[in-house]
């Protein structure tokens, strides 16, 4: 139970992009809002800056307002009370301290609440769907665990009745290990595919599987995607199917290309004729999903649904383009996973079949560090033609068998791709060239070269 009336909050660990978005449903709410990080970098800190929402950094117990009435504690190995003075400070001023799930459970009380959750697609097919619903003018809520390009923001306090939520499985903090949208007493679900991820939390495929098995059995309606690789253990009774090429809803006649267009089937029949500038298998399957709960629920119209759709320009670090100036095609994905890294990979060598196609990659998340996972790297970059690798992440390295770089580097290479580790930016810039495409693949920063790359590019291959 949250302490009533809210009046001033502390948020430590601001500058993730649930914690961020958070902050600013609370802050539209009427709260003031304060926070803490460190190391913190676009497009949050962007977002930060935009919003006018005030963060300290580094951490420090300084930090801890006096007056608050609650401290928000993200979920980070640095968070806790034996390695951070600041979460020392907070637990020991007795203030009441809650996460981020439990903030938008409380916000969204009252709304009709449609979560998106899955193993990838979920952040895409959140800002598509509050996209979609802002299109039809319902006024939505909504909470997207990203930065998207439409909506123009991460988060809204809306009229209407519906309150869009991106769910994780997560645990919500470190001190609360249910997942993140168990909170959230879904009255829809929208369940993109399913694959094993977050394996420093859920070692086994069916220990993964076990929250998503709790989520099912909430809500009142069920979108379903039928083709990650573990989604059919899971397949929920009277759930709405769709996929790329099955399922209630799915795609069909798939034109490629710099816009791409495909038929939206329901039950063998087309009903629409969809066009998009997001690239990709997966985006088309994220479209097909987003479309079928909209249509089921009968909340737009197909022919609404395509000018959405059509409007309808990404999420940042979601295979958006860095750069118009350069005429080299760069694209930042977010690789926090083998899955998600595939499926980037595939889209972009699709989009650009002719391209030398070059990935930029830092192993950031957990299980791309961690030894008992090093089989990933034997077709996690299939069609590439090299990568660069990046020093993997120090944080969290005593947390399980951290590997070096050298040998992601040799595994990589051992599996017939070129690979090396990334060298200074001036080799790298030299190792450019004009048929090249470049994807940036990272849950993380890579130190500085998210910025740094489009610039060299555009210096050298100007549009």
């Amino acid at each position: 139970m949250l302490p009533h009336p809210l009046r001033k909050v502390h948020f430590i660990g601001i500058a993730g992009a649930g914690m961020s978005a958070v902050a600013k449903l609370l802050r539209d709410s009427g709260v003031g809002v304060t926070g803490s990080d460190e190391g913190v970098y676009p497009p949050v800190s962007d977002f930060l800056q935009r919003e006018r929402i005030p963060y300290a950094t580094p951490y420090a117990a300084r930090n801890v307002p006096a007056d608050v009435d609650l401290i928000v504690i993200g979920k980070n190995a640095r968070l806790v009370p034996a390695t951070n003075a600041e979460v020392a400070a907070a637990v020991a001023s007795k203030k009441p301290i809650a996460s981020f799930p439990e903030i938008l459970a409380h916000l969204s009380q009252g709304k009709e609440t449609i979560v998106v959750a899955g193993s990838y697609g979920k952040s895409t097919c959140a800002a598509l769907l509050a996209h979609c619903l802002e299109f039809v003018k319902t006024d939505p809520s909504f909470f997207i665990g990203a930065i998207p390009v439409t909506p123009t923001t991460s988060a809204q306090l809306g009229k209407g009745p519906h309150f869009v939520l991106e769910g994780d499985e997560y645990p919500s903090s470190n001190t609360d290990a249910r997942a993140k949208f168990l909170h959230y007493r879904p009255r829809h679900l929208l369940l993109t595919p399913l694959a094993h991820d977050h394996v420093n939390i859920y070692p086994t495929v069916e220990s993964y599987l076990k929250p998503f098995e709790e989520l099912i059995q909430l809500p009142q309606t069920i979108t379903f995607c039928l083709d990650g690789p573990s989604s059919k253990k899971l397949h929920p009774r009277g759930a709405i199917t769709y996929g790329l090429q099955e399922g209630d809803y799915h795609a069909a006649n798939i034109a490629w290309g710099e816009k791409t267009r495909f038929d939206l089937m329901h039950d063998g029949n087309a009903i629409a004729k969809m066009e998009t500038t997001q690239l990709g298998e997966h985006n088309i399957q994220n479209i097909v999903g987003v479309c079928a709960f909209l249509l089921a629920q009968k909340l737009t119209t197909p022919q609404r649904a395509v000018a959405a759709v059509a409007a309808f320009k990404g999420v940042q670090r979601r295979l958006d383009r860095k750069s118009d100036k350069t005429s080299i095609p760069i694209f930042e994905g977010f690789g926090s996973s083998r899955e998600k890294a595939q499926s980037a990979i595939a889209a972009v060598k699709r989009h650009f079949p002719d391209r030398r196609l070059i990935v930029v990659f830092e192993p950031h998340a957990f299980s791309w560090r961690n030894r008992e996972f090093l089989a990933w790297y034997d077709d996690a970059f299939r069609g590439a033609d090299k990568v660069f690798v990046f020093e993997p992440a120090a944080q969290g390295a005593d947390t399980h068998d951290q590997l070096s770089q050298q040998e992601i580097v040799a595994r990589i290479g051992k599996s017939g791709i070129a690979a090396e580790p990334v060298p200074d930016q001036g080799a790298l810039g030299n190792s450019l060239k004009a048929n090249d495409a470049v994807l940036l693949l990272t849950s993380g920063n890579l130190g500085g070269l998210i910025e740094a790359i489009p610039r060299l590019a555009e210096q050298k291959f100007p549009a």
